[in-house]
């Protein structure tokens, strides 16, 4: 079977290149390897004027990415807007940050109905398409309006909060149930999973038979898929990066003392806020600590056009001056704070060089800068996961240290004993962590999740639609919401 993987942010691989955010470095060896052709978006837009989208293709290992100029007309609303000021902090269970328009719903299913377009001319026999991530919650019903009857799934990197927080997106019904146009969604956890079930069978009032959602479209199975990564290569990123002149330089200025790492987005979701705040607690609670941990904070600016990253950008930089600024000494510095990116390559050796990694988001899907962090230890002498209990992947990392980012107290009392640990049980905690990376790799993530596609869209074949509509229905409920044609 031929495979589309489609997401709005694609990456080339390079080693020595920085590499922006999860899905795009999570994305990455399954087109190497799989021979898929990953389509997204170039990071440029284009006027109207083009009859058809224009790609772009090049080579990734025995895969392709082809890149597209999105609509200029439709792009600040689709991405900046409805996408990231409407869908992402809701999926965040952050609704009273949702500053969204009319406008921009019309311009976020212009945008997936641009790409649905673009997605034919990859189409050929036996193909599958499998969409990423919330850009794209519509993509699916639009292919099906273009006659798509391949299988199409769809996956979720973000958390699916509860029925409530969702009521609050603007259009969220009838986005909904044009997401049950895939035959497969596939989510992170159960949490997960059976929030977006129990939406589908309040809200919407369908049947929901053993994880299946019956609609118009047909059957939607609902699937959990906790995504993993390369834990091998990761590690041999971390061996082989120790002489990396910015990996060496960290270990010399370190003077023998303990190093705690984080690396995030610079996103409301990722907790710094809570973090640097527990940091300042630990070094005022308990003194002994000061000179004795540092903490290397990475947070990679994004999104900055909209009002809530602007204003947090700003209250982190506050803080951390703050906080070095009581606790530091003229040779010693609390927090370095970097806001740029690092490839994965360094990333791997900063992780090795840091006695404790410190995860603690509010909310995150899965969150693999925890996986990653495990995977670029020292088996002889490995560091300690400090993680939230809101991250995806503590349902698997159960032997870190698990803390609720929102007790300050509680995270500094978890850093100081991750910094005290003895190696016995720091090396009994990585082992059980490692196996579990081992056992679900981002091989075995996408293997899975792609078979599973395969099965459910022959069963759905076998199964007449419910009350099935023409074919541009949502185009036509698109049109009298907007108060435009759409062509």
């Amino acid at each position: 079977m031929n495979l589309v993987v489609v997401s709005n942010r694609v990456a080339r691989g390079k080693p020595n290149e920085p590499m922006t955010g999860g899905l795009a470095a999570a994305l990455l060896p399954v087109v190497e390897h799989s021979g898929a052709i990953w389509v997204g978006s170039s990071g440029r837009v284009r006027d109207g004027h083009q009859k058809e989208p224009f790609a772009e293709i090049e080579a990734l290992g025995s895969g392709a990415i082809a890149t597209l100029d999105l609509p200029a007309a439709h792009y600040g609303g689709y991405y900046e807007g409805f996408a990231n000021s409407a869908l992402w902090p809701a999926l965040h269970s952050r609704s009273d940050l949702i500053r969204v328009s009319r406008e921009d719903y019309v311009s976020y299913r212009e945008v997936n109905a641009f790409m649905a377009r673009a997605l034919m001319r990859f189409r050929k026999t036996r193909t599958a398409i499998w969409v990423q991530d919330y850009h794209f919650l519509a993509l699916g019903a639009e292919l099906r309006d273009l006659g798509v009857d391949d299988p199409i799934g769809f996956f979720l990197h973000t958390p699916w909060p509860v029925a409530a927080v969702m009521q609050g997106v603007p259009n969220h019904r009838e986005l909904i149930t044009a997401m049950l146009a895939y035959d497969l969604l596939g989510f992170q956890t159960e949490e997960d999973r059976q929030n977006f079930l129990s939406y589908v069978g309040g809200e919407l009032g369908l049947t929901i038979e053993d994880g299946v959602a019956l609609s118009q479209h047909g059957r939607t199975r609902c699937e959990v898929f906790p995504i993993g990564i390369d834990a091998e290569k990761f590690a041999a990123y971390a061996a082989k990066s120790a002489s990396h002149p910015d990996v060496s330089r960290l270990r010399r200025s370190l003077n023998g003392e303990r190093l705690a790492i984080g690396v995030d987005r610079l996103d409301y979701s990722k907790g710094l806020v809570n973090r640097i705040s527990a940091f300042d607690r630990l070094w005022t609670e308990q003194p002994q600590f000061l000179r004795s941990i540092s903490l290397l904070q990475i947070a990679n600016p994004s999104r900055g056009a909209i009002e809530a990253y602007g204003n947090l950008q700003n209250e982190v930089a506050r803080l951390v001056t703050d906080v070095n600024g009581r606790h530091g000494e003229v040779d010693w510095t609390p927090i370095r704070y970097l806001n740029k990116g690092f490839s994965q390559a360094v990333l791997a050796g900063l992780y090795r060089t840091a006695q404790v990694g410190v995860v603690t988001p509010l909310h995150d899907g899965m969150n693999l800068v925890a996986k990653e962090y495990v995977a670029a230890q020292n088996p002889a002498d490995p560091g300690v996961l400090v993680l939230s209990k809101f991250a995806g992947a503590a349902n698997e990392l159960e032997t870190a240290l698990l803390v609720n980012p929102h007790d300050i107290d509680g995270m500094a009392r978890a850093i100081a004993i991750a910094a005290a640990m003895p190696l016995t049980e720091r090396k009994m905690r990585w082992d059980a962590m490692m196996k579990k990376l081992r056992g679900h790799t981002i091989q075995q993530w996408s293997a899975d999740f792609v078979a599973e596609l395969e099965k459910c869209r022959t069963d759905k074949a076998a199964v007449a639609p419910l009350a099935a509509q023409p074919p541009q229905a949502l185009r036509w409920l698109k049109s009298a919401i907007s108060g435009v044609r759409l062509i």
